[in-house]
């Protein structure tokens, strides 16, 4: 016996992806003055849709994958 799920578990938008920034990246996105406010700009990371859209730049892994969990998604490391 089948049971028909409601939901698809593994809907796209359920996961995020968590990549560390490299500083070329991080200078293509953001104004000079902006990094410059940055206390540790070698520390940001991004927080990526499945389909890889930007969705938050955070400063620390681990902050990054708190704000995740904080908007109900289940994020995933990317290296």
């Amino acid at each position: 016996m089948t049971t028909e799920l409601k939901t698809n578990p593994f809907e796209s938008e359920a996961f995020v992806y968590i990549r560390h920034m490299d500083a070329g990246e991080i200078q293509g996105i953001m104004p000079a003055n902006a990094i410059e406010q940055i206390e540790e700009p070698e520390d940001l990371f991004v927080v990526a849709s499945a389909d890889g859209v930007r969705l938050a730049v955070v400063q620390g892994r681990e902050a990054a994958f708190a704000a995740a969990r904080a908007h109900d998604l289940k994020p995933l490391s990317v290296h």
